[in-house]
Order: structure tokens, then C-alpha cells, then sequence
């Protein structure tokens, strides 16, 4: 059984998505769906000359400030693609020069987006054709190349492409009437702006044109190197600086019909944040680039390392092309969000693709993402991890304002760990109680770092910087608790659904904690066994007693949460059954209910509508600690109450469904995640990506369809494939080694890769041995 890989050409079917014409009224949608990256930035697929309505963006993961906002903005940074093309005089762009044909093409199997647009000028056709790329394997180092082909009759060409650092993040819309619209040439325009940076000045090195910047409130310096390659038959060429710009120009005064003349530009980045460095930014940015292989070799070095990412990430779908593309989708701009060298940054909402969110961090990782990177790049969900532990401070000092020992993650998080969630709507109308009282974020990133050194055995990792954050987390829940006679309760809080505020005794949040600090006292008594010294040292660091550690144990115990088997439909929250029903009647065009009439976001407190799974993302937080008849009764109850609301709901439903045996409404909302950004079917993909529902997405595929399980017990597959599926093949990393898996409606064949014994694994109830190199069939 060979390592699945992406396959050659001419299979683009699923490997490719194409934008075939040009439409200004989708021009951000594939701003957003064509955005390159590498973890390290993204940037989006806009045009390289812009056009009227244009949403560009590159964003550096990490670089954030709140100058001129009411809260931390990722910060729109210096824009590598700013290019200028002129034939004849005329400008290249889709309003100075009408436009015949276009064609542009993301390879996701490379991460390189390449573009042909056929313009009229003077009534004669010129072909602009462009390739860029962020590198995957310098990820300090992005490709832009420009082609021109006059294709009927020679003309003058002028091309002028750099770096401009003038740039402003979205701010807010003002408020308008209801029923309020602009066009795409306006729309963004209405936005206020807030500016993050200002220019330290640009200079001119040798072949290496250098521009600075400053982040105003947090002090980051940014410097970006660029260097470019020009066609020889350039009549010539110039190097330009300005206060916020540098630029190279070409002037070729007369290219013959059907000739072709090419610039190449390669672009250093550098931050003053960038973990392990030493060298100023400047110093950087240009050794980046003038160690950097000509346009080619640089691409083809990033294409390398996209194969071997490839080889452990693809999850091929045999049968259902349009459900094989939309996974590999969503694993593409997986790969691009996360930074494996970086264990500072951590994934947006809204990934390196868009402004949503203000590019803030949320649950989203550890619960709907982090199992994508465990069980396929292991070391990036370390490194994601590594931010939490980064960010620690900031959890212990939000825990400090609260009047609270210990630590506590904030709902909403950019690179200090403070609470950056804003307390008011854009129009200052409605109050947002999520920084106040969704309090589960804190005992889900505990729940991450179990569940990594469950799945990789990184026994290091987890009596270091996990066991601090465990310890320091599980002082949080003691102090939030309150104590009620024999019990412990939580008292004014918000679970996942949230519709619903200053609720008491969550069930979703009470059992977590109630696993956390089961987790935090196992770990604290391993340590104790057999690592002492490592728990005598972080004991003295953070003043923890063996007294302190004893007390969680009692805590768990005595918190009010749901932990029996066949107990039935579980309460979500102390008084939900005695909320009014108002039933779902309506749905739309994708088969997702809409809101009853009357009821938006912040109407529905007193009723039983959910925005989002609350009890049922229990159910799969937790698949093997409640029967199946306790969460078939869960699902069937609160199903038909929820909204879907949010991007991170589908999947859990899907998962849950599946596992209860709901496989009709599982592919319903299969198709409902896994399409969200290739069919835009919530509209708002022009923001940027819906990265938790790729996440997601890939589980539904593989925890879901797949029915792959990891526990500490081992490894379990019991496929249950769509009719229109013929397999699905993915592969897991469990501890070292990979697992290779050929799933069918009746078979299993199964691989494991690596040194060390056989490992026993689960197949439809059925234990069986691999024996490494060996594969092995099961059949239904």
C-alpha cells in the first residue's frame, strides 16, 4: 500500500480551484478562496494592479496593535503583489482596458496561484499572465512573475511592480437604515480605517530595494526585502524609493506580436518578532533574498516541500469529485494557517485570509482544528500548542483582574493572552457577554494538551509546559466554583450556544471542568511518581503545594456535572426546559434553518433555539463516556432546536449524527461545512476563510465517515461511507508511526508505517494486529 500523494496531471479535478471569469460582484469571494501562504503569511488573491472595490491583504501571523482600533487588529501589513502594467500607455487593469478572457488557477497540491487575462488595447489583444507563490519552504520568502504578450500587434510595455507599505485595516461600517446596501465599487469604502503602521524609511541595496515599518502601539518592526529579475530586452529599467514605497521599473520600448517579456520579483520578509532571530529585521529581509534561487528554483524548492506536506495531509474521496475538491480545500488552507517554526502564533478565525475577527484566536483551534495537526503534522500542533503556553501570562493576569488565583484564557486572544473580544456590537446596540462568561475556552485548552500526549506520547511535553498550564488552569476552576451545600456550582456563565448568558451550571462547561481537573490531579500524581525533580521545580516556580493539587480531586468530585451513563436528555443549563419553544419552520436554499420570525442573534434568551451545539458538542468531546442511547436521546432532542449559527456547527452535528446512526442529515451537514467557502453558503466568504469548518470538515470525513477513533486504548475505524463514495483514504500519526487507511463500504486495508512492535487496532468491533510494512484486511 503506497503513501497516498497528490496525483500528476491531468487529475485537477480536485486539485485546483479556478476562477473563469471576470465578475467584480465575486471579485472579494475569490480574494478570499485563492489566498497563498505558509503559515508564516497569507495573502490574499487579489489582483496584482487592484481594481475598483478591491480587498487586499497580507497578514503576518503574530503582528498585531491597537493603535487606532478599540481593540488588537492583525495588522494589514505591506503589500509584496503592488504592480503596475502599462501597453501603450494604457493601463492593464479591469477598468482602463477591457477584458476577453480570464483565467486564473490555484494548484492546491503547489500553493501556486497562476493568472491569464487577455486585455484590449487599441482594439488589439495583450495576454497578462502572472504566477505567485508564498514559499513553503523559505516561509521568509514569496515569488511574484509577470508576463506580457502583445498577441497581435507590437507595443511599448511599462512595467512597474514593489512593495507598498501604505496600508489600513477595516475599522466599521457606519450605521444605515435597515435594508442598506452598496455596490462593490463602494462598499468598503464606507468602512472607516485604522492605521497600525508607519514608515521607518526605505533604502536601496545593491540589487535590493528595503522598505520599514513600525507596528505604533506594539512596537514591531517589519522590513520587507525585494529583489527582482528582468528580461534582458529591457530598453531599461530603474530602481524607485519613496517614503512608503520601493519599486523596480522595465521599459521595453517595442515587444513584437506573440513575443513575451517576463520581471520576476522575489520578496524577503522579516519582523522584529520572528522567534530565534538575532539579526535586525533589515539585515534579514535582504540576506533572504539574495540567498534566495532564481523564480523558478525558489518555486520549485516550495513545491518539494508542498509534496511532502501532501503525503501526510492528503484524505482522498474516490467517487464524489466535488466532495474529494472541497476536502482537499479545506486541508490546503489548513496547511497555509498554521506556522510549525513558530510556537508563538496560533490560527485566527479567520485564518491569514481576511480581517474577520480582527484575526483573533478562539476555541476554534483545540476543539475544531488541532486533531487535523495531531493526527497529520504532529509537530504543528505542538507548535500551536507552544502558543498557549506563550500567551500564559496574559491568562494569569486576565485570572488576576477576576480576583482569581491561577490562570484563565480569554475568549479572545492576539499575542499578549489578554482578552481582546469587544464588549459592543459595530453599532454599540447589543452587549457581548462571551469575554464575560465563556469561561470553557480555559479547560479546552487543557483538553488540547491531554489529548496531544495522548495521541503522540510526548511525555516531555506534558510534564513541561502542558503540566504548568493544567496546574495553573485547575486553580482557576476551584476559585470560580461556588460552593453549594455538598456541591460545587458555576454561576453565570455562557456554553458554546450563545444564545443563551448568565446561565447557571452549564452542562457542557461543568463537565469539562470536571475532566479537567480529573486530568490535572493524574498528571500532578504521575509526576509525582516518575518525574519528581520536574514537579518539585514547577511547584516551587509557581507555588504550588501538594495540598493545593489534593483539593482538585475533591473539586471534581463534588462539581455539579452530567457523568452517568443512560441518563437521557441532559439539561444544557439549569432552568433550558422551562424556556419557551419556538419551533424551526423555515430553511434555506442549503437546507439550514432560518431564524423563526422575530428572532435574530440577541432575541432568543428566553427560548429553547440554540445558535450552535452545546450538549451535543459534549456528546463529541466525549463519544465513549456516554452511552448510546444517552446521546442518541441528546441528539434527537436538541438537533431540531439549533440554528447553525456558526461555521463550527454542521460538522459537530454531522460527527454526532453518524454515531447515533443519523447518516441522511450527516451528509447534509457534510455538505453544509464542507462547501461553506467553495460555494460561499453563508455569503461571507469575501471576509475570509471559515477555517474551523475545514477542520471541521476533515473530521467529518475521517472521525466521522470514517469512523476513525483514537483513545488511549488505541486506534478504531468503522467506516460508514456515503452511498455516492466508492473509499476514502487518509493517514493518522499514533505515536510515532503512521497509520495508512483504504476505507470501503465493506473493507478495510490497513498500513503501519514504522519501526517497533504490532500495534492492535479496532476494525467494526473486530481487534486485529498490524505488523509494520505489512497491510492488513478487515472486511465488514
Amino acid at each position: 500500500m503506497s503513501a497516498p500523494t497528490a496525483p500528476s496531471a491531468p487529475d485537477t479535478a480536485t486539485w485546483t480551484v479556478v476562477e473563469n471569469s471576470w465578475d467584480p460582484q465575486r471579485a472579494n469571494y475569490f480574494e478570499t478562496i485563492l489566498t497563498v501562504g505558509n503559515g508564516r503569511l497569507g495573502t490574499r488573491g487579489s489582483l496584482e494592479e487592484r481594481h475598483t472595490g478591491a480587498l487586499p491583504g497580507t497578514f503576518l501571523a503574530g503582528v498585531y496593535d491597537d493603535y487606532d482600533s478599540p481593540v488588537t487588529d492583525l495588522v494589514n501589513a505591506p503589500d509584496w503583489l503592488d504592480t503596475e502594467v502599462y501597453v501603450n500607455g494604457t493601463r492593464l487593469d479591469p477598468e482602463s482596458a477591457p477584458i476577453t478572457a480570464h483565467r486564473r488557477e490555484l494548484d492546491l497540491r503547489t500553493g501556486v496561484l497562476t493568472r491569464d487575462t487577455t486585455f484590449l488595447v487599441d482594439g488589439s489583444p495583450v495576454l497578462l499572465h502572472t504566477e505567485r507563490f508564498a514559499s513553503m519552504a523559505d516561509r521568509n520568502l514569496c515569488g511574484l512573475r509577470i508576463t506580457v504578450t502583445p498577441l497581435e500587434r507590437a507595443a511599448g510595455v511599462f512595467i512597474r511592480t514593489g512593495v507598498d507599505a501604505h496600508r489600513r485595516n477595516l475599522e466599521r461600517l457606519p450605521a444605515y437604515p435597515d435594508g442598506t446596501t452598496f455596490g462593490p465599487d463602494r462598499k468598503w469604502d464606507k468602512w472607516a480605517l485604522s492605521t497600525h503602521l508607519h514608515s521607518t524609511g526605505s533604502e536601496q541595496r545593491g540589487p535590493v530595494g528595503l522598505i520599514g515599518t513600525r507596528t505604533i502601539s506594539s512596537d514591531v518592526a517589519i522590513v520587507y526585502g525585494m529583489r527582482t529579475d528582468t528580461d534582458p530586452t529591457a530598453d531599461l529599467t530603474r530602481h524607485h524609493r519613496g517614503h512608503e514605497r520601493v519599486s523596480d521599473e522595465a521599459d521595453f520600448s517595442e515587444v513584437r506580436a506573440g513575443a513575451s517579456v517576463t520581471v520576476d520579483k522575489l520578496v524577503g520578509i522579516a519582523t522584529g518578532r520572528d522567534p530565534g532571530s538575532d539579526a535586525e529585521p533589515a539585515a534579514r529581509a535582504e540576506a533572504t533574498v539574495l540567498a534566495a534561487p532564481g523564480f523558478d528554483e525558489a518555486k520549485a524548492e516550495s513545491v518539494r516541500r508542498w509534496q511532502q506536506l501532501w503525503a501526510d495531509a492528503d484524505c482522498e474521496i474516490v467517487g464524489d469529485d466535488k466532495a474529494a475538491h472541497a476536502v482537499r480545500f479545506s486541508i490546503y488552507h489548513l496547511l497555509i494557517a498554521a506556522n510549525p517554526d513558530d510556537p508563538t502564533v496560533n490560527i485566527g478565525a479567520k485564518s491569514l485570509s481576511g480581517e474577520g475577527y480582527r484575526g483573533h484566536v478562539f476555541w476554534d483551534t483545540e476543539i475544531m482544528m488541532l486533531p487535523f495537526f495531531l493526527f497529520t503534522q504532529p509537530h504543528t500542533a505542538r507548535s500551536l500548542l507552544g502558543y498557549r503556553y506563550h500567551t500564559l501570562g496574559g491568562a494569569r493576569e486576565l485570572a488576576r483582574e477576576n480576583g482569581i488565583r491561577g490562570a484563565q484564557y480569554p475568549w479572545e486572544s492576539a499575542d499578549t493572552g489578554r482578552e481582546e473580544c469587544p464588549r459592543f456590537t459595530p453599532d454599540g446596540q447589543n452587549r457581548f457577554y462571551t469575554r464575560d462568561e465563556e469561561l470553557h475556552v480555559t479547560a479546552d485548552v487543557a483538553y488540547a494538551i491531554v489529548r496531544y500526549a495522548d495521541v503522540t506520547g510526548d511525555v516531555d511535553y506534558l510534564y513541561g509546559e502542558g503540566a504548568e498550564i493544567l496546574f495553573e488552569t485547575a486553580r482557576f476552576w476551584v476559585q470560580r466554583c461556588t460552593r453549594d451545600g455538598d456541591r460545587l456550582v458555576l454561576h453565570t456563565v455562557m456554553g458554546p450556544d450563545e444564545f443563551h448568558s448568565h446561565v447557571d451550571n452549564n452542562a457542557f462547561t461543568n463537565r469539562m471542568v470536571r475532566w479537567h481537573l480529573e486530568r490535572a490531579t493524574q498528571v500532578h500524581a504521575q509526576m509525582a511518581q516518575t518525574h519528581p525533580d520536574a514537579l518539585a521545580a514547577l511547584a516551587e516556580r509557581i507555588g504550588l503545594t501538594a495540598g493545593e493539587a489534593d483539593g482538585w480531586a475533591d473539586a471534581a468530585e463534588q462539581i455539579v456535572a452530567p457523568v452517568d451513563p443512560d441518563i437521557g436528555v441532559i439539561e444544557q443549563f439549569d432552568g433550558y426546559f422551562e424556556r419557551t419553544v419556538v419551533p424551526i419552520t423555515e430553511w434555506d436554499e442549503n437546507d439550514m434553518p432560518r431564524y423563526p420570525a422575530g428572532y435574530d442573534h440577541f432575541t432568543c434568551e428566553d427560548t429553547s433555539l440554540l445558535k450552535q451545539p452545546d450538549v451535543v458538542m459534549l456528546m463529541f468531546v466525549f463519544p465513549n463516556d456516554y452511552s448510546l442511547r444517552t446521546r442518541h436521546a441528546n441528539y434527537e432532542f436538541y438537533e431540531p432546536r439549533t440554528v447553525h449559527k456558526s461555521s463550527l456547527s454542521p460538522s459537530i452535528h454531522a460527527i454526532v449524527g453518524l454515531q447515533v446512526g443519523d447518516r441522511t442529515k450527516a451528509e447534509q451537514y457534510f455538505a453544509r461545512s464542507a462547501y461553506v467557502d467553495v460555494d460561499d453558503n453563508q455569503g461571507n466568504t469575501e471576509e475570509g476563510m471559515h477555517i474551523a469548518s475545514a477542520g471541521g470538515t476533515w473530521q467529518i470525513v475521517t472521525h466521522g465517515f470514517g469512523g476513525f477513533l483514537a483513545t488511549p486504548d488505541g486506534l478504531s475505524f468503522s467506516p460508514a461511507l456515503p452511498s455516492s463514495w466508492d473509499r476514502v483514504r487518509f493517514s493518522v500519526h499514533w505515536r510515532g508511526r503512521t497509520v495508512r487507511a483504504d476505507l470501503g463500504h465493506d473493507d478495510v486495508l490497513l498500513e503501519l508505517v514504522g519501526d517497533g512492535p504490532d500495534e492492535v487496532v479496532t476494525v467494526w468491533g473486530e481487534r486485529i494486529a498490524l505488523t509494520p510494512g505489512t497491510p492488513a484486511t478487515a472486511t465488514r
